[in-house]
């Protein structure tokens, strides 16, 4: 179906700008068709799975429908379990940024006090489990007075579950509402509730397709925020990608990876939405030319690039449609060609990555983050497989002549492969070369090296803070890392020699406790 932009659904304009500020540049099929009925008032069944955008779908219409300076419950969410109470509520939160609307998260296994007082404190929208929500109903510290709309979001899951009688009770004490159910499944039992609770409801579905690129090999790595970049660095740098496209879910993060990278010496430009007609078709036109190596763009502004060689596609952020990663994928692995698709996770992403496997049948393989020494390795086979095949081909009549040369200098064939392949492998990253810190004097024991670190007690940074930045962005187990001497205004700590420069290169800049830090080696004693 034809999808709509948000601005064209009437929604306010604190609403839009947070729409905007968390990237989604038009709706989803579920939101583009559940949306209009519920701003009308109407009930509305939802068939769709998670990852559809679904949240958003019931969420906006809450938000414009309910009234901040009514400091009491107006609106409630029903989830089957705290984890989904939780993220619906982060959700929430981002989508009302610029308005005066609370929102609580209520669910079992968190002190029932503090959900006590902060609903005494107002509280307009809640997000809970039926069996929480119960427990406050009985105790009178959750009142339905004003309650105008309820969602059930996963109905069949909380059905499932056993909460059907919760459910209905809970029902029946909210009148006149606006009924918003929403399942991946439609089951008797659940078309029973609509019946029973619903008037005349809108029913809306979205079936997700099936996916079919089976000569794409997926993979995806666990990063932190702080390290996607060098993370996607060393990527593009082991496989030398002819072209690859990064897919980003804001513009913004368009415009500031494309800066990023080009300061690193990539040949690349971005795509989004913002793109007059004439820069958009500069920029495919280089792309395609492949004057542009790599292309960073957004999922609506990627629709309709056709291009048969783009060899890597990056998902710098998991999707936010299970759709788009299918649609992101796909850009690559065409013409019978082989394809590798890479996504970074963050955190609780996983999650949204297990669902993006569940509902597009694929498997995607978890990998570890590539360190230096792993980039060139692949570098030096890569360079290997490109000499059997020069090889292979022959006509290397003059070359051989020149090698004759160095023959006759008393220089062994062995000599002089091995100079080729250090000067083949160096051109690319020459400054990686020249750049060669002191690690052999800096006063740390043997086997180790001994880096400056421009933050100490004045910062209020303690040795485990070291450690704990130090393990987390880089990935080095807290266990390899050496003496730390934390004094007032800076600190020295001691890493394996080995990982030394992964260590620079990834803190560089880095945070520790709020700081920006200078991380570097140390002068020896």
């Amino acid at each position: 179906m034809q999808k709509i932009r948000f601005e064209d659904l009437n929604l306010s304009k604190n609403i839009n700008k947070a729409i905007q500020d968390m990237g989604f540049e038009e709706a989803t099929p579920i939101q583009t068709q559940a949306i209009p009925p519920l701003l009308e008032g109407k009930d509305v069944i939802g068939q769709s799975q998670t990852g559809t955008g679904k949240t958003a779908a019931f969420t906006l219409p809450i938000l414009e429908m309910v009234n901040p300076d009514l400091k009491k419950v107006q609106a409630l969410i029903l989830c089957p379990t705290r984890e989904l109470a939780i993220q619906v509520a982060e959700e929430v939160r981002k989508l009302a940024k610029y308005t005066r609307i609370v929102n609580l998260p209520i669910y079992g296994g968190q002190p029932i006090d503090r959900q006590i007082r902060a609903l005494k404190k107002g509280v307009q929208l809640v997000i809970g489990t039926p069996g929480r929500v119960m427990d406050h109903m009985r105790r009178r510290t959750l009142k339905m007075d004003h309650v105008k709309m309820v969602v059930l979001d996963e109905a069949d899951v909380m059905l499932d579950m056993g909460f059907r009688e919760d459910i209905e009770t809970i029902l029946q004490d909210i009148h006149e509402r606006q009924t918003i159910l929403f399942s991946a499944t439609m089951p008797k039992p659940i078309l029973d509730l609509t019946k029973k609770y619903q008037k005349n409801p809108v029913f809306v579905k979205v079936v997700h397709k099936i996916l079919t690129v089976p000569s794409i090999e997926q993979v995806y790595f666990e990063v932190k925020p702080r390290t996607k970049l060098e993370i996607l660095s060393r990527l593009i740098d082991m496989y030398n990608p002819k072209l690859a496209l990064v897919f980003c879910n804001t513009k913004r993060q368009v415009d500031e990876l494309v800066t990023k990278l080009q300061t690193r010496g990539y040949f690349v430009d971005g795509l989004h939405g913002d793109l007059k007609q004439t820069q958009r078709d500069r920029v495919m036109a280089n792309f395609r030319r492949g004057t542009v190596e790599i292309l960073v763009a957004t999922d609506v502004a990627a629709r309709g690039i056709d291009v048969d060689d783009i060899e890597v596609v990056f998902n710098y952020d998991v999707p936010q449609d299970l759709e788009y990663y299918v649609h992101r994928i796909g850009r690559t692995g065409r013409a019978g060609r082989e394809g590798k698709a890479f996504t970074f996770v963050v955190g609780k992403e996983i999650y949204k990555l297990r669902d993006i496997q569940r509902y597009t049948k694929t498997k995607i393989t978890r990998r570890d983050v590539p360190s230096i020494s792993d980039v060139e390795e692949i570098k030096s086979n890569i360079f290997l497989d490109n000499l059997r095949e020069i090889i292979d081909e022959g006509q290397l009549g003059k070359y051989v002549r020149l090698i004759e040369r160095l023959l006759d200098e008393d220089y062994t064939s062995m000599d002089i492969a091995a100079a080729l392949l250090k000067l083949s492998l160096s051109d690319d990253k020459k400054e990686e070369i020249d750049f060669q810190p002191d690690f052999e004097n800096t006063g740390a024991e043997p086997g180790m090296v001994r880096l400056f670190i421009n933050v100490g007690r004045k910062q209020k940074v303690q040795a485990r803070d070291i450690v704990g930045a130090i393990a987390g962005e880089t990935g080095l187990s807290g266990k390899l890392i050496g003496s730390i001497d934390v004094y007032e205004k800076y600190t020295f700590v001691e890493v394996p020699k080995e990982y030394v420069k992964e260590v620079l290169m990834i803190m560089k800049n880095n945070r520790i406790k709020g700081n920006q830090i200078n991380i570097e080696p140390a002068n020896g004693k």
